[in-house]
């Protein structure tokens, strides 16, 4: 089993909560980025935050698909509401652009553009980073996200073109695999095309996937990120934890999450205590400094970052 963090999932929206992210746990998941939709969202989402401490981080939002149903004051009344609160925030999302004709029609370009950029204003003003939507809208969303001098960013489920992503990964920015990945050939592309460094696991729950027989996805469905991305790499699971994991770990600030990319063994005493755990000496040491070198490369990373 590996360490992996779920970047992007809608916990809001799940029903059976505690055993969902018991099942979270058990398949390997030591964190959770709980991205919110609106103000009700938002609630939520933090609420959710501080029942589980340490293992869901909250970022707060107002997702492009609200937008038909809000005026000028009231989003404001949604920003006022994200600031107050921005201290508990690890970032500011789910923000961004849809130019889907039905989002459109509702919401225009224009306004979308306006809310967006008063958002990352926002995030640039606290240092925050934000994670992105952008369907049809790459261009326009990267433009606005280094308009704005947005530092960190995770364009979240790209399946832009491929110039596009070349500037996202060229401005340092992130995208994130879902587990549309074992399928979609754009999302697969995309994947594909990014960086190791500067790539991501999400699941983006409780989105319905699949071609043929559809499933409703939970955080446990991380693994099946992990598998795709893996595949279209050409890396075995273990490389794509470890670098998603420190990836997420370096763009959210969460150094206090450092388990291992190979096997969640924990903890110590019960493998001790029990001759016939699977955690075996051997597999304690790889646990070990597969640990030493998650928390040497964000050190890097982190000094990396300051330097800049």
């Amino acid at each position: 089993m590996y360490s992996l963090i779920d970047t992007h999932a809608h916990l809001d929206e799940l029903q059976n909560l505690d055993s969902t992210l018991d099942n979270a746990r058990e398949r390997g998941i030591v964190a959770i980025i709980a991205v919110g939709s609106d103000y009700r969202s938002n609630i939520k989402t933090l609420e959710i935050s501080q029942k589980y401490p340490s293992f869901v981080f909250p970022a707060l939002g107002l997702h492009p698909w609200q937008l038909g149903e809000l005026n000028s004051s009231q989003v404001n009344g949604e920003l006022e509401f994200i600031e107050q609160n921005i201290t508990q925030a690890i970032a500011i999302g789910e923000i961004g652009l849809d130019y889907d004709k039905r989002v459109v029609k509702r919401a225009s370009k224009e306004f979308q553009k306006e809310v967006l950029a008063l958002f990352l204003e926002l995030a640039r003003k606290y240092d925050k980073p934000v994670s992105l939507h952008t369907r049809y809208a790459w261009r326009d969303a990267l433009q606005l996200v280094q308009d704005a001098g947005i530092a960190k960013a995770v364009f979240h489920w790209f399946t832009g073109f491929s110039s596009v992503l070349r500037d996202i990964i060229n401005g340092g920015y992130y995208v994130s695999a879902t587990p549309a990945a074992e399928y979609h050939e754009e999302h697969r592309r995309a994947v594909k095309e990014t960086p190791m460094d500067k790539l991501l696991l999400e699941t983006d729950c409780p989105v319905y996937y699949g071609r043929g027989t559809k499933y409703r996805s939970a955080p446990a469905d991380i693994t099946r990120s992990l598998g795709a991305v893996a595949q279209l790499k050409g890396l075995d699971e273990a490389a794509v934890a470890e670098h998603t994991t420190r990836n997420a770990i370096v763009l959210f600030s969460l150094p206090g999450v450092i388990a291992s990319p190979h096997r969640h063994c924990e903890p110590f005493a019960s493998c001790h205590s029990d001759p016939d755990s699977e955690c075996n000496e051997e597999e304690r040491e790889e646990s070990q400094d597969a640990q030493d070198r998650l928390r040497e490369a964000i050190s890097i990373a982190v000094e990396s970052q300051k330097e800049e």
